[in-house]
């Protein structure tokens, strides 16, 4: 079930990075990224408010929220730099190079979290970062 989730995911970032496109348009890309970080938040904590999700927050270690409170913060950076690149440059470009993410969450996958490393994963890894360059040169 989880790849169902993930195919959403990525169809919802494909449409992130048309409408950020058209909707940096003559617009500090800074502000744009503020806008759209409040409507997300909006968002999360209505389905989180809706669901009665929120009574999960007692149970938060220390732990837990400073990992969420620096993953928050990596978010945010790379969506500040994900809007001023889109600003600057074409979609078509910017979108493959932000998914370099991928190659390097598997890197730090393997790093930080111990997960084992098969050529197939090695393989894929290669790929996106051939495809990449490819789409950009």
């Amino acid at each position: 079930m989880w790849w169902v989730y993930a195919i959403l995911s990525a169809i919802f970032a494909s449409l992130t990075a048309i409408f950020a496109k058209i909707g940096v348009s003559h617009v500090n890309s800074n502000l744009a990224t503020a806008i759209r970080t409040v409507i997300i938040l909006l968002v999360a904590w209505g389905i989180v408010l809706f669901r009665n999700e929120y009574k999960g927050m007692a149970t938060l270690s220390k732990h837990n929220l400073f990992f969420l409170v620096i993953s928050g913060i990596a978010t945010g950076l790379s969506w500040i730099f994900y809007f001023k690149a889109l600003q600057l440059g074409r979609v078509s470009q910017v979108a493959p190079v932000d998914k370099l993410s991928v190659a390097l969450t598997i890197l730090l996958s393997v790093i930080f979290l111990g997960e084992a490393l098969s050529w197939k994963t090695v393989i894929g890894a290669l790929l996106i970062m051939g495809g990449t360059i490819v789409l950009i040169a």
